[in-house]
């Protein structure tokens, strides 16, 4: 008994030291995108919860840790990796960081399967999928001019219904002491971003019906423009 047991307790520190190799050669291999992620984080208004995102996600998996006592190898985990290691080397000489994220977390999902099966696949698909919400989108930053037009006319509308003059010209709404520019800030771009990440994250750890869920997480965006609109409209 007390052999099995200290050849279990080797075996787990071998598996230790395995998945922390494996951690470090994928950290190795992806350290230009990681630093282009880190980078994006610091100076992307939209994204600064990425550095708040992987340690939930690794605060999720952690509690997830008794799948990994359970190993059924999966050898098409390998093709993904493979895949994974493939698109990452495509996108590296062209430095198309976000297409390397994209599949730093195929690479992490094709470990998994190949190390401890499709069950622990599943099981960890949450923290994995997490991750995704912390690659800058290139449209995002797009989406705001469109959304401080329409924050500027509607937040006109709804002042004109309180009784105070005021017209709407682009982004800048004119009152009848001056003009005010609906910027960036304005936009409610960043409160969408976040309030989105926010309600997947509630869906995750909050039971409920999977309809219930679905509906926050479509409602998110437009709770967040509504939020931003009344914001601005009370501030003119």
């Amino acid at each position: 008994m007390t052999d099995q047991r200290e050849q279990s307790e080797r075996l787990s520190k071998r598996e230790i030291a395995l998945a922390m190799a494996v951690v470090g050669l994928t950290a190795i291999v992806f350290f230009p995108t990681l630093r282009w992620l880190v980078a994006s984080w610091s100076s992307n208004p939209y994204y600064s919860h990425g550095f708040l995102v992987p340690l939930l996600s690794a605060y999720f998996a952690w509690r997830k840790r008794d799948a990994l006592k359970h190993r059924r190898p999966n050898n098409p985990g390998l093709a993904i990796l493979a895949l994974g290691l493939a698109m990452h080397l495509l996108a590296f000489p062209w430095q198309a960081h976000l297409v390397s994220a994209l599949f730093l977390v195929v690479v992490l999902a094709g470990l998994l399967l190949y190390f401890y099966g499709l069950e622990t696949v599943r099981l960890m698909l949450f923290p994995l999928s997490f991750l995704l919400l912390i690659i800058p989108l290139p449209f995002v930053e797009r989406l705001a001019p469109l959304l401080e037009a329409f924050v500027s006319r509607y937040a006109t509308l709804m002042v004109q219904a309180l009784g105070t003059p005021a017209d709407n010209l682009g982004s800048q709404v004119r009152l009848a002491n001056g003009a005010f520019i609906i910027g960036a800030p304005c936009s409610g771009l960043r409160s969408i971003v976040s309030l989105s990440t926010l309600a997947v994250l509630f869906a995750y750890v909050f039971s409920g019906p999977l309809l219930g869920k679905i509906v926050l997480v479509l409602a998110a965006p437009f709770i967040a423009m509504i939020a931003n609109l009344v914001r601005v409209a009370s501030l003119l």
